[in-house]
């Protein structure tokens, strides 16, 4: 015959339910991947070019998150409503948490002739906050890049992307790449000239969205050694909902391609509910993985890339 449970049983095992859900994750803890958008569209409207226009996420509320939530640092990756206009990535710059918290990517045109110079520009004027350059290539097979317009899906090959390489790496910066797989040859085309610089790969590569044999040469990018997978939006690479049980396999093919010393975390929410979700998730997806390998992905990778803690 069972045991009935008292009622101070029950209050007792729901505390402890409610306190692992709550519990920070162990260790340093860097978001390498989120956006803010101002209230005030006034003082910081969008781009007249940006390609979608979102409800504000202020930097104000995000603040307050990252209080609660223990979040050690951030990367905010400048966003294409803003395009090349980032007066909103410098407010936050002086306007973070805590000193030093943030870094930024920057947008500038890849192939214009002015954007090295526009780079260095920004760069000297907030000295060690830029980390990288992001690039869009987001264009199915097929489909011609753009050579005006929103700053996205310029054409990897032109002589002027590859100049605007060469002053990202001579400036000590990285290049972050979002696209999608079947570009991954032309990424390791221009990668292999400056082997020595950064290479960040967003969202997984976003593996959903092309061929198996495409994605091959995805993973092939981990053999230039500066490459960088970062594990974020996973749903891109899912056809399941949320906790996308069936990116876990792939999941542990980026884990064998690039080690655990070339992953990075981002997308870690913008409020307590959707932190513990992605929290429970990358445990789940790396659940093969030692502590001390998540612990790098957590945070001490980013650190080491992004150069934080460095003065």
């Amino acid at each position: 015959m069972h045991r009935m449970i008292t009622r101070r049983e029950l209050l007792a095992a729901a505390a402890a339910t409610a306190a692992a859900q709550t519990e920070r994750p162990k260790g340093l803890l860097i978001d390498t991947h989120i956006h803010l958008f101002a209230a005030d569209q006034t003082r910081f409207p969008y781009h007249r070019n940006a390609v979608y226009r979102p409800p504000a996420q202020p930097l104000e509320d995000y603040a307050k998150f990252v209080r609660a939530a223990g979040i050690d640092h951030a990367v905010i990756v400048h966003p294409e409503p803003y395009q090349d206009d980032h007066r909103y990535l410098e407010h936050c710059f002086e306007n973070e948490p805590r000193p030093q918290f943030f870094k930024g990517t920057c947008l500038f045109d890849p192939v214009d002739p002015a954007t090295p110079e526009r780079i260095e520009v920004l760069v000297k004027k907030h000295p060690g906050r830029i980390v990288a350059l992001r690039i869009h290539e987001n264009r199915a097979p097929g489909q011609p890049p753009s050579a005006s317009g929103p700053i996205r899906e310029r054409d990897l090959r032109a002589p002027a992307m590859r100049e605007t390489w060469r002053k990202v790496h001579s400036l000590g910066l990285a290049i972050q790449m979002h696209f999608v797989p079947h570009f991954a040859p032309q990424i390791r085309a221009l990668a292999e000239v400056f082997p020595e610089m950064p290479v960040i790969l967003d969202h997984l590569g976003r593996a959903g969205e092309g061929t198996p044999a495409e994605y091959e040469e995805v993973l092939k990018l981990a053999k230039l050694p500066r490459t960088y997978m970062k594990y974020s939006a996973v749903r891109y690479s899912s056809k399941q909902e949320y906790p996308h049980r069936d990116v876990k396999p792939l999941i542990r093919r980026v884990y064998d391609a690039f080690g655990p010393g070339r992953i990075i975390w981002g997308g870690l929410g913008m409020n307590m509910e959707e932190f513990h979700r992605q929290a429970k998730l990358l445990d789940e997806m790396f659940d093969f993985a030692s502590e001390a390998d998540r612990a790098k992905i957590r945070g001490l990778n980013a650190a080491r890339l992004y150069g934080f803690g460095k003065t």
